[in-house]
């Protein structure tokens, strides 16, 4: 059993460098940014489809982070962009501080 408080031998430095998965940011912020998309997009067109009165009131308090977007089918076009380039950043983001975590150990 090893000491927690002492640092990592090169070798042992090299073998948890190897078993630690690095995630690809790029890849990350793809899915992320797909998903942010078709989340926002899908619960826009759901709203849209359901129908009703006074429909998307919460959802439409977006628009406030969101310039020009609206519980509408033009606003569910923007809503997958601006939801695609959130997801992406946040993402990105958790990757790339994933990374720097995993390998400054």
């Amino acid at each position: 059993m090893t000491d927690p408080g002492r640092p990592p031998s090169q070798r042992e430095a090299l073998a948890i460098q190897a078993a630690v998965a690095r995630l690809r940011t790029r890849i990350v912020a793809l899915a992320m940014g797909t998903m942010g998309g078709l989340v926002l997009f899908l619960a826009t067109a759901w709203l849209l489809i359901r129908d009703g009165e006074n429909v998307g009131a919460t959802l439409g308090l977006l628009s406030n982070y969101f310039p020009g977007y609206s519980v509408t089918w033009p606003g569910a076009i923007l809503g997958f962009a601006y939801g695609a380039l959130t997801g992406a950043l946040a993402g990105g983001a958790v990757a790339w501080i994933y990374n720097r975590v995993a390998l400054s150990r």
